[in-house]
């Protein structure tokens, strides 16, 4: 019987490392990361990336003929879950959103060509890129609604419309956009993606979009969320990724995978809140008292101390069914973990930031920002809602409707069964 919740020595080694790297190294100098520009970051971080370089951890998303590790899902979630504590770890690693996702997306469906121009400098931190699907007057979690539409025009594409919330548009070297290539087909097979390259004529990255963690004007260091307004842009077919109309195949291999490392990573954001809580509550005294010896909030301790364990199984199983039994056998689970996640994650900040008072709510911890993030995180990546009805639809497939009473009746099924059990009942009733 095969049931085992060790982690191969070897591989243990390289996550005791990256812990100890992760909080000696990566997040006491992401404290100064909003104070410094983005070559001082680069000069300050290149070091750091080539240790991770050196000790064989770079992009191990990707297979080892592509610059990566070639690590399955289960490792990756286990080096998710350290990364997780520190948002500017995943960039030191080589495994940072978006590029990570676009990446493989390349990776699976580019040319030769496409890869030599676009994923090998990607990979080697170089240039950066974009994710762009989608659009401000229809339903971001219906992408068979798109309606940037790419018309063929001999060698090239003439792309024309409207998208928003692209992510590090601004700052992109290249966007990996979502398009209606063949209007004529059926909704799943009438998107494919394309690379378009910065500085592109007709391409106008009209604004990043102020949200609930930028909501004023000012410097968007992270390369914000951008608003693109396409015309006429012209685009050689040669750029588009995978076989016309392939889009939504190409998108769900993109965001599936992405799903169990954003959880993973949350696992991380968990640990690090629950850790702020803690210390708080051995800390702080109220009325004659330490706050852990209030009930409440031993409550949302204990509360805490279970979602995260729960989330951190749900994720490992999740990364377990993809590698063992294949991507297409872990949808519901990997949609189960998307809304759940986000739920715990969302909840154990708020109880952080409620077990700190106004501290919590202020800037000078992270707390604040990391609520912001969790926040939207139930609607990135497909909102909750979307999860949950697939899972239910899914799930209710596996049932039957009955007439009358439901199968577990139980009149009807001890008539049923009186026969098989009538000698013990017939001894009960002598007995009586």
């Amino acid at each position: 019987m095969a049931w085992d919740f060790s982690t191969d020595p070897d591989f243990a080694a390289h996550l005791e490392w990256m812990r100890r790297f992760v909080d000696e190294e990566i997040e006491p100098l992401s404290l100064f990361y909003d104070d410094m520009s983005d070559d001082a970051w680069k000069q300050a971080t290149e070091p750091l990336k080539q240790q991770v370089r050196d000790r064989g951890l770079w992009a191990c998303h990707l297979d080892p003929e592509l610059g990566g590790q070639g690590y399955g899902q289960v490792k990756l979630a286990l080096m998710h879950e350290i990364l997780g504590r520190c948002a500017q770890a995943p960039a030191v690693f080589g495994n940072q959103a978006p590029d990570s996702g676009n990446s493989e997306l390349i990776a699976i469906g580019g040319t030769e060509e496409q890869k030599r121009q676009w994923l090998e400098p990607l990979l080697r931190g170089e240039i950066t890129s974009c994710f762009s699907m989608t659009e401000p007057h229809f339903s971001g979690s219906d992408p068979t609604m798109i309606a940037t539409r790419a018309e063929r025009d001999g060698d090239e594409y003439v792309i024309n419309g409207h998208k928003w919330f692209a992510s590090n548009a601004s700052k992109a070297d290249f966007i990996l956009m979502m398009v209606v290539t063949n209007p004529e087909n059926p909704p799943h097979k009438a998107a494919s993606f394309v690379i378009i390259p910065k500085g592109t004529p007709g391409l106008d990255i009209a604004r990043d979009v102020y949200n609930m963690q930028h909501p004023y004007p000012g410097h968007f260091r992270s390369g914000g969320h951008a608003e693109i307004f396409l015309r006429d842009c012209r685009v050689p077919v040669a750029n588009r990724v995978g076989d016309e109309g392939g889009g939504f195949v190409l998108a769900q291999q993109r965001l599936n995978g992405g799903r169990i490392h954003h959880a993973m990573r949350w696992v991380g954001q968990c640990g690090a809140a629950f850790d702020m809580m803690c210390e708080r509550a051995v800390s702080r005294s109220t009325k004659g008292e330490l706050l852990i010896e209030k009930q409440m909030i031993q409550e949302m301790i204990a509360e805490s101390s279970a979602d995260i364990r729960a989330l951190r199984l749900m994720a490992l199983h999740s990364a377990w069914v993809w590698e063992t039994l294949g991507a297409s056998k872990a949808r519901v689970e990997i949609a189960e973990l998307k809304f759940w996640g986000a739920r715990v994650l969302h909840d154990v900040i708020d109880r952080a930031i409620q077990v700190h008072g106004a501290l919590g709510w202020s800037a000078d911890l992270p707390l604040a920002d990391m609520y912001v993030r969790a926040r939207q995180m139930r609607i990135a990546d497909g909102a909750d809602e979307v999860h949950k009805s697939f899972v239910a639809t899914k799930q209710a497939k596996a049932y039957k409707p009955v007439e009358g009473w439901p199968s577990a009746h139980v009149p009807t099924r001890k008539a049923e069964l009186r026969e098989r059990f009538a000698a013990f009942l017939d001894h009960e009733a002598a007995n009586l």
